[in-house]
């Protein structure tokens, strides 16, 4: 799943998912506006989901939708609520989003994400866990995100982590200079997008570059400035830039990726395995 490197700011963000008219509050359940009954039930009561794949659909959600709908799906400075929302509640398996998910709202500021139709189910299926109505318990924040077994996590981070990085080298004092554990956690799960919502992101990542060969053979490799359907533009080591078009030329493109192995564990993070890294990454100061 391949991001767009920093520069445009809704590149970083997930935002604007659904059109404003549908984000407003539905009335409660039986009234219309005026009082008038309505048939519709505005909010369901939906059956346990699967366990297994609400956390998948965590892991992906906390990643690339928390820091723009918030971590209660009840939105924020950059991102529309979803709890609310009647595309939102009238899913059921992410057959609503999934095209919303998938094609994006570009002219809103929502880049499309290469999501399978199982991760869409998983994103929704994390989704629904919240309640649009009363006081459910999502409005009650933790006091603390550290509730992880550090050991465990230690253990992880030899398993799975330390072929790239070391506790006595790159992240040495990691915890000291990104204090909040939030953060912290949102920043080793994706580098780079740990500042949500506009700020800036605490530790810069590494670009992702790429070699472009063209239909008469030429090869140019540099930075990639720009990434989409049609074309991919890139900075090359003298500062000049090139554009190519990659809908129309018979154009080979070649993505490298330095953050590759962080959107490959995406996919296999548990919650606890989660909690217990962060657990393990607050205690390096």
């Amino acid at each position: 799943m391949f991001r767009y490197p920093r520069g445009p700011a809704w590149a970083l963000t997930v935002c604007a998912l659904l059109p404003a008219a549908v984000l407003q509050a539905q009335p409660p359940a039986g009234r219309g506006r005026g009082g008038i009954t309505s048939p519709r039930n505005a909010y369901p009561d939906r059956p346990p989901g699967d366990p297994a794949a609400i956390e998948r659909g965590r892991a992906l959600y906390s990643v690339n939708c928390a820091f723009c709908h918030g971590a209660d799906t009840r939105g924020g400075d950059s991102g529309p609520s979803l709890l609310r929302s009647g595309l939102v509640l009238d899913d059921r398996n992410g057959e609503r989003i999934a095209s919303i998910v998938q094609s994006g709202r570009v002219d809103r500021g929502m880049p499309k994400f290469t999501f399978t139709a199982e991760q869409v189910a998983d994103v929704a299926a994390f989704i629904h866990t919240f309640k649009a109505a009363g006081y459910d318990e999502s409005r009650n924040k933790p006091p603390s995100i550290v509730v992880g077994d550090a050991r465990a996590g230690e253990t992880f981070f030899g398993a799975r982590c330390a072929s790239c990085h070391a506790a006595s080298g790159d992240l040495r004092g990691i915890a000291t200079r990104i204090a909040d554990p939030k953060l912290l956690q949102q920043t080793w799960l994706m580098p780079g997008s740990g500042g949500g919502r506009g700020a800036a992101a605490p530790v810069t990542p590494p670009e992702p570059t790429a070699v472009v060969t063209s239909a008469a053979g030429e090869r140019v490799e540099g930075k990639v400035e720009r990434l989409d359907d049609f074309t991919i533009s890139l900075v090359l080591t003298d500062g000049s830039h090139r554009t190519f078009r990659t809908d129309r030329e018979a154009v080979k493109v070649e993505l490298r990726d330095p953050l590759q192995a962080h959107r490959n564990l995406l996919r296999e993070y548990t919650d606890k395995d989660i909690h217990n890294v962060t657990a393990y990454l607050v205690t390096l100061k």
